[in-house]
């Protein structure tokens, strides 16, 4: 106590950096400030590149989408029509006998609007931290696809980011990031809330088939689910 009451200009500056220390620590490393509020988001589904989009709820769009997808993969020619001969033509007509007039409309041949469709989704699971909410995966028919939250909700945090994995949702932390095998798809959009994230075409689902909310800074898992 002596030397603080000689030493008061000392003390103080030392005092000042402490704090400063502290401060960084506490807001600049372990982001203590997420702790009390949410980044929300709210992402309609995403446009693909062939114009594919749903003005649907999303809890109907699935069901509506993969039936009318099959009905059109099916549909592979559109049937010709058979002309029978006549035994006796007309010879004043100035068309031939089983032929098509060319003023004639010709069928509508174009295929329909592509769809959009879900092939894997699951729910998000308590890791190190609670998590709720649908995650799926969704395309078009195309090599093109998106992860997409919905009803999403987990912890805020610092450098969150999205993982797909090949370790399973319950695995333990360490297979997931830097000691595990892994695709980086961001940053976290928003703890709360719909999103959406493309998954490059050369990822292999088969492989990469759980998705989890990562915390490189910490190498925490906050959430995790796998995609069946």
């Amino acid at each position: 106590m002596n030397w603080i009451k000689n030493n008061k200009p000392l003390a103080a500056g030392g005092g000042i950096v402490g704090l400063a220390v502290l401060a960084f620590l506490a807001f600049g490393v372990f982001g203590i400030q997420t702790k009390f509020f949410d980044d929300v988001a709210d992402e309609a589904i995403p446009v693909f590149d062939s114009g594919a989009a749903s003005d649907n709820p999303s809890d109907v769009v699935d069901q509506v989408a993969t039936d009318e997808m099959n009905d059109f993969m099916q549909q592979n020619s559109t049937p010709m029509e058979v002309v029978a001969d006549d035994p006796m033509p007309d010879m004043e007509s100035d068309e031939q006998p089983g032929v098509e007039s060319e003023t004639e409309a010709a069928p509508d041949t174009q295929p329909a609007a592509p769809v959009i469709m879900t092939v894997a989704e699951g729910q998000f699971g308590p890791r190190s931290h609670p998590g709720s909410g649908l995650a799926k995966v969704i395309t078009d028919g195309s090599e093109q696809r998106f992860l997409r939250f919905e009803d999403f909700e987990t912890d805020n945090g610092p450098d969150l980011f999205v993982y797909l994995t090949s370790a399973p949702a319950d695995a333990d932390a360490g297979e997931f990031g830097a000691d595990g095998e892994f695709v980086n798809l961001g940053r976290l959009t928003g703890n709360v809330g719909n999103q959406n994230y493309e998954i490059p075409v050369d990822v292999d689902l088969d492989r990469f088939g759980t998705v989890v909310v990562w915390c490189q800074r910490f190498s925490v898992a906050f959430t995790s689910a796998d995609l069946v």
